[in-house]
């Protein structure tokens, strides 16, 4: 007899369909949690230490009512029970003297008893209802040993205890006082007292831990915009933190330290470049008007423009200081520049968006991104306006467009979609990459898509 090979489970058996609810029902729990779990540093530090403080507390809940409750509700009701055990043994002994008991019993023992003659206990279960029922239940079977009915439906005031005797029924009104202890209020209100005093004193802990964080983490996002953090920002709390913050003034130094370097250099640079350019084109106009002269001061025009290009995007405009200016306010002077220059522009800004910029390399991003759009289409449209957290601001045209693997390439330094490098048809090709680089200084990024036209559409994103 042969052994049969195993038979592997297949993708679609019936314990691997039913894993596919399971799987879907944890992952909408987890996610649930996650969702309600605080965001920040200090909700969630905040967490850590009271989370363990709510299950300590919890946990010595417990302990308390399972055991300091039960043992001292079983000892009162033991007390009770053992009056009215001695109560009834005291009338069964002296029967005549039943009001001089009575009276002992409610100075002494805090009960009211009355005794009514003739009446029988209905044949009945005593329904146990709560803990003290069963408590005092028991206590009554050891102690007393007779039939008995409990009525505490008005417990917190006083409990009913019905006793059948020989020939009549023993009432007994039980105060709550004597059946209830006053240190589960003091329990209770300590507890709650500590875990009150222990949270105030976290959050006050937590809150001057996570503020040098805070102060770092806004610090970092001005740098990433442009702006110059604060001005009395210091390193200051944990030693992880004063840590972090050092290395960001160190690092932010050194690159406000490069940026200058460059400006320095570059305005050398550009002195340097002009000045011969500035030499030959008075040169060309002291030798006249010829087609030989006209074809030189184009080219050099040309380079005039191609260097101030070069410096412009080696610049990055870092020297300029961000203001709180109303962005729609610079697309619409803009837009107006160039609908005064011929151009085919519709303009659409979604009433005032206040923000921080630089305006003058904000404005040279949105120029060059228009007179991208103008060179290849016929049309152009403008549009800004907020969309949830960002600030937008679109470029569409209605020409060829750039093929969507080309478009990341579009960015690079002096990458051209034109072959031929005409910069009276394709530019120098610095135009996308100094609007880049502008909108990354202020936080933000470009993103070349289709647009609804039929053209490109430029989507400028800025953070608020």
């Amino acid at each position: 007899m042969t052994d049969s090979p195993p038979i592997k489970p297949s993708q679609s058996s019936p314990a691997g369909k039913s894993m596919g609810p399971i799987r879907s029902v944890l992952r909408t729990i987890r996610l649930t949690i996650k969702s309600g779990l605080p965001k920040t540093l200090f909700g969630r530090a905040l967490m850590i230490i009271v989370m363990p403080l709510i299950l300590l507390q919890i946990v010595s809940a417990w302990v308390f009512y399972d055991r300091h409750w039960d043992t001292v509700t079983w000892r009162l009701s033991a007390s009770v029970a053992g009056d009215i055990a001695n109560t009834i043994e005291q009338l069964r002994r002296t029967p005549d003297a039943r009001d001089e008991i009575f009276h002992s019993v409610r100075q002494n023992m805090e009960l009211d008893i009355t005794l009514l003659q003739g009446e029988i206990l209905p044949n009945q279960e005593t329904e146990i209802s709560s803990q003290l029922d069963r408590l005092l239940a028991q206590a009554m079977n050891e102690r007393v040993q007779r039939p008995f009915i409990i009525d505490s439906s008005s417990f917190r005031k006083q409990l009913i205890l019905q006793i059948q005797l020989k020939d009549a029924v023993l009432k007994v009104v039980v105060p709550g006082s004597r059946l209830f202890s006053s240190t589960t209020y003091i329990f209770i209100l300590w507890m709650v007292g500590t875990s009150l005093v222990l949270f105030a004193v976290a959050s006050i802990f937590m809150r001057n831990q996570v503020r040098p964080i805070r102060r770092l983490a806004r610090a970092v996002e001005s740098f990433g915009k442009g702006r110059e953090p604060e001005q009395d920002f210091k390193a200051e709390g944990a030693l992880e933190v004063r840590q972090a913050a050092n290395a960001f003034n160190l690092m932010s130094e050194r690159i406000r330290r490069q940026i200058r370097q460059r400006t320095d250099m570059l305005s050398g640079v550009s002195h340097d470049l002009r000045t011969p350019l500035t030499r030959m084109k008075l040169q060309l106009a002291m030798l006249g008007d010829s087609p030989e002269t006209q074809e030189l001061s184009v080219n050099v025009s040309e380079m005039e423009k191609m260097i101030q290009d070069y410096l412009t995007f080696a610049r990055g405009e870092g020297g300029e200081k961000s203001i709180e200016c109303d962005l729609s306010e610079v697309v619409k002077d803009l837009a107006a520049t160039w609908q005064a220059s011929g151009i085919a522009l519709d303009c659409h800004s979604e009433g005032k968006i206040v923000t921080w910029l630089k305006p003058n390399a904000f404005r040279r991003c949105i120029d060059n991104l228009i007179a991208n759009a103008s060179r290849y289409g016929s049309q152009v449209w403008l549009q800004a306006g907020k969309r949830g957290n960002a600030i937008e601001i679109l470029v569409d045209d209605n020409g060829p467009g750039i093929p969507e693997e080309e478009r990341e390439d579009a960015f690079r330094p002096f990458y051209r979609l034109d072959r031929s490098r005409n910069p009276s048809t394709g530019g120098t090709g610095l135009g996308l990459s100094i609007s880049r680089d502008v909108a990354r200084t202020h936080g933000g990024e470009i993103l070349l898509e289709t647009s609804p036209h039929g053209g490109l559409r430029a989507r400028v994103r800025l953070p608020i």
